[in-house]
């Protein structure tokens, strides 16, 4: 692991550390109420469509920060989103998985939802510009750094950044936050309670 990947997973575990006094007393979650931001943002989704937190309005929404070419964490996670939903039940059509590209370069909106589409019917695959990316990103804290590209392949290159699970309520209110390695049982409490809520 690079000087760079070792800092960036160093900063989002300072991160998610910062919370640890307001994890939930029932589950390992962390409550973010009122400490991190409504969900907000402009971005493109599948078939380079301009997406808002107004198309989820109502919808239970976990967020994660990541890219389709990452090798490990990201699939990992995205794996672990989905069986949250296979939890839910018919209660899995009111929450949807948000994957926000760190790497828009060689991210399309086509390969972003082909890439979800292989773990999830209610996953959203969002990228943009380097400026809107970024914007979403600094919303939420999420450090992330893209390694210089070599001369010879300049679409490969390693993409750095933290991790961790963001969970807004039906009313696009942040709720939760919780480490990118949490379990499928501790999330899927998450989000059932969170559902129960209305």
């Amino acid at each position: 692991m690079s000087t760079l990947f070792r800092a960036i997973a160093a900063l989002g575990a300072a991160f998610l550390l910062a919370f640890a006094p307001f994890a939930s007393a029932e589950t390992a979650l962390h409550n973010v109420r009122g400490f991190l931001p409504d969900l907000r943002f402009t971005l493109v989704g599948p078939g380079e469509k301009t997406i808002t937190q107004d198309d989820f309005k109502g919808k239970t929404v976990m967020m994660f920060f990541g890219y389709a070419s990452c090798p490990d964490i990201c699939p990992t996670t995205m794996a672990q989103l989905s069986q949250v939903l296979e939890t839910l039940g018919d209660d899995a059509s009111k929450v949807r998985i948000l994957f926000v590209s760190v790497d828009p370069h060689r991210d399309t909106p086509e390969i972003l939802q082909a890439y979800v589409n292989a773990f999830d019917s209610n996953a959203i695959g969002l990228t943009g510009t380097e400026k809107q990316v970024a914007d979403v990103a600094r919303r939420y804290r999420v450090a992330y750094q893209i390694a210089k590209p070599s001369k010879d392949n300049p679409d490969n290159y390693e993409v750095a950044h933290s991790r961790g699970v963001y969970i807004f309520d039906g009313q696009g209110r942040a709720r939760m936050l919780a480490a990118d390695t949490e379990s499928v049982e501790v999330l899927s409490e998450g989000v059932k309670r969170l559902l129960a809520q209305g």
